[in-house]
C-alpha cells in the first residue's frame, strides 16, 4: 500500500500528460518524490500504464478498471491487464466516470482478487460513508462542482472535509482519507491536511502547470510535516 501522507496526480486524458509526455511528467514526479522523500502516486491512462510503470519507481495507478473477468468483454478495462502492465492500483468512481454503488463494490472486489489497491472517489460525506463500508484502500472526497476550478474544497467547503472525516472514522478508524477538487496552491494542501485528511488528489493544477517540477514541489512540501 502507498504510504501516507500522499500526493496523487491524476493525469486524466490531458494532451500534456499523454503518451511520452505522460512518462516525462511521471519522471518529474519521481524526481521530486525522491528529493523530498515523500510519497507521490501517478494515475495514468490505461494505454500509458506499461510505458510509465516500466520507467519510474513511484507507484502507478490506472484511472479506472471494470469489474469483469477475463473473457468476452470488448472495450472494458480488465483488472488483470492493468496489474500485468505494472499498475499498483486504480482510481474508481471519479466524478468524470461515476459508478453505481454495487458496481463500485464489484470493482473493489475484483481489484482485490488481482492484488490492486483502490482509491474510491466520493462526492459528499454520505457517499464516502457508503464507500467506507466496502473497504477500499482509500477514499478521496471530491465535490464535483469544484473540480478543475482552481477553487479548493479545503477553502470553499471545509465542512465537506470535516464531515467526511468524522463519518468515515465512525466506520473505519484507519482507512486513509484524501482530499481533491480545486487543490491548486500550497496553502490548499496545508488546509486539507489540517482538516484531518492524509493526502491530496490533484490533476489540472499540476498537469497544466508551466513548470511541472515547481508545482509538484509546492504541493508536496506540506506532506513533509506530517511524516
Amino acid at each position: 500500500m502507498f504510504k501516507t501522507p500522499v500526493l496523487i496526480i491524476n493525469f486524466k486524458t490531458y494532451a500534456q500528460a499523454t503518451g511520452r509526455r505522460a512518462l516525462e511528467l511521471a519522471k518529474v514526479a519521481e524526481k521530486v518524490a525522491k528529493e523530498l522523500n515523500v510519497e507521490i502516486v501517478v494515475a495514468v491512462q490505461p494505454v500509458d500504464i506499461r510505458l510509465v510503470a516500466e520507467n519510474v519507481g513511484i507507484p502507478v495507478y490506472a484511472q479506472h478498471v471494470d469489474p469483469v473477468k477475463p473473457g468476452a468483454h470488448t472495450g472494458h478495462i480488465l483488472p488483470e491487464a492493468v496489474k500485468e502492465a505494472g499498475a499498483k492500483g486504480t482510481l474508481l468512481n471519479h466524478s468524470e466516470h461515476r459508478l453505481r454503488l454495487d458496481i463500485i463494490n464489484e470493482a473493489i472486489q475484483r481489484a482485490k482478487e488481482v492484488g490492486l489497491e483502490t482509491i474510491v472517489c466520493a462526492d459528499k460525506p454520505e457517499t464516502s460513508a457508503a464507500v467506507a463500508v466496502l473497504k477500499p484502500t482509500a477514499i478521496a472526497i471530491e465535490p464535483p462542482e469544484l473540480i478543475g476550478t482552481g477553487i479548493s474544497v479545503s477553502k470553499a467547503k471545509p465542512e465537506v472535509i470535516t464531515n467526511t472525516v468524522n463519518i468515515i472514522r465512525k466506520i473505519d478508524e484507519n482507512i486513509p482519507i484524501l482530499t481533491g477538487a480545486g487543490i491548486t496552491f500550497r496553502d490548499d494542501v496545508e488546509k486539507a491536511l489540517d482538516l484531518g485528511t492524509q493526502g491530496i488528489l490533484v490533476a489540472s493544477a499540476i498537469v497544466k502547470a508551466r513548470n511541472w517540477e515547481e508545482k509538484i514541489r509546492e504541493l508536496a512540501l506540506p506532506l513533509i510535516d506530517l511524516k
